[in-house]
């Protein structure tokens, strides 16, 4: 069974189009950087099958702020959003329902911005395990997909990242093709235990967030209310401690929102019928007798002796009957 993927949803496409955008005005190019040669343990000879490019490849931004600004502005306007007054951070927002492909649409958003700008370098962090796996199962059935609508893109790469594998951090920082790196924040968020921050000979003896850094990432935050930490915010620190070159931050739920550049809440989703309305419907279990039944009928005061007159669930033999008495 081959899935098949939808690439004319006008919604999705707003999205994607409204952090392309963002952009407009920049040429295609990427910046270089020099990466330690890797050696072996003695110091002397190149690790065998290991003697990669010691040039390292990023995403550059040529663009000011003001001219971000302004671009910033045509969308927020373009989309029934207020415009923002300044550019306070490297962070923007789309809101997007749960159920209208919000990942379809981050991950199509990595190949366009690719396509129009030759950013290369991606870092999708989610806030837990089960997410992670299901980003790149994603990734996984929608590479044939994405390989159809952007044939320059064939080639790409994607990985889980693992602080056991840290030459996939290195071949990230080298590799000239798109990479996309999968992590969660838990992975980036504790410099103390993470040998993301340690040096390594996988790396050439760098440290592994080094040759991150130096890429300028373009991170993608998949529901940033729970990535960001709460009060303290050592999510929100590690992410910034990458040196992205923006922060896309996707959620249905933003608790922070910088610079909104899309929205579709949920009551755009249920107008466009893209998500059901949900109807609850109470019930009534009869003839269960599972809990004590007692209903008071009636009450009589004859000179002083009381009594009442109830309804309650008898056991007779194997049966159970709905028996008014007097008591």
């Amino acid at each position: 069974m081959k899935l098949h993927f939808e690439d004319n949803l006008d919604y999705q496409k707003a999205a994607i189009g409204a952090v392309a955008d963002l952009f407009r005005g920049q040429d295609i190019n990427r910046t270089e950087f020099t990466v330690s040669k890797l050696v072996d343990p003695s110091g002397q000879t190149a690790l065998p099958g290991m003697e990669e490019s010691t040039l390292g490849i990023g995403n550059r931004l040529q663009l000011l702020d003001d001219e971000l600004l302004g671009n910033l502005g045509d969308i927020q306007l373009r989309n029934g959003l207020r415009p923002s007054d300044s550019l306070a951070s490297g962070d923007f927002t789309v809101e997007m329902e749960t159920g209208t492909g919000k990942t379809y649409v981050y991950l199509r958003t990595i190949f366009e911005l690719n396509k129009r700008y030759g950013f290369t370098k991606f870092m999708i962090v989610v806030p837990s395990v089960a997410i992670k796996e299901g980003v790149y199962k994603t990734l996984q059935i929608t590479r044939d997909h994405f390989e159809n609508l952007y044939p320059n893109a064939k080639g790409y790469e994607y990985f889980l990242y693992d602080s056991r594998k840290l030459g996939q951090v290195r071949n990230y920082a080298t590799s000239p093709n798109i990479q996309i790196m999968v992590v969660t924040v838990g992975a980036i968020n504790k410099k103390d235990v993470n040998n993301l921050y340690k040096d390594s000979e996988k790396t050439g003896g760098e440290k592994p967030i080094d040759l991150v850094r130096a890429t300028h990432p373009i991170i993608i935050v998949d529901e940033p209310q729970s990535v960001d930490g709460g009060l303290k915010g050592q999510g929100k620190k590690a992410l910034d401690a990458m040196n992205p070159l923006c922060t896309l931050r996707y959620s249905a739920t933003h608790a922070d929102k910088h610079h909104m550049l899309y929205r579709l809440d949920a009551v755009d989703a249920y107008e466009r019928e893209l998500v059901k309305q949900i109807e609850v419907a109470s019930l009534e279990i009869e003839g269960g007798h599972n809990k004590a039944y007692l209903k008071l009928l009636s009450t009589h005061n004859n000179r002083g002796s009381i009594t009442a007159k109830v309804e309650v669930d008898v056991a007779q033999g194997k049966k159970i009957r709905r028996t008014v008495m007097t008591v």
